[in-house]
């Protein structure tokens, strides 16, 4: 994904109808998304497998997940 510079929101509940964009529907939750500020232009992969340690960006951690 392709990010400009400025303040990014990203959904940390699961429910935003906007993924992966936080849409305020986590409020009253006690989640709160993760909050990106991006100084110049940069592309990064956003984790869709809830695991990385640097999330909200991917880490590469889907790679040795197992299926249960």
């Amino acid at each position: 994904m392709s990010l400009e510079p400025g303040s990014y929101y990203f959904c940390a509940c699961g429910r935003s109808a906007n993924l992966p964009f936080c849409d305020g529907t986590h409020q009253g939750s006690g989640v709160e998304p993760f909050t990106v500020d991006i100084a110049e232009p940069k592309t990064v992969a956003i984790c869709a497998c809830h695991q990385s340690t640097n999330r909200p960006f991917c880490d590469g951690t889907h790679k040795s997940l197992t299926a249960e």
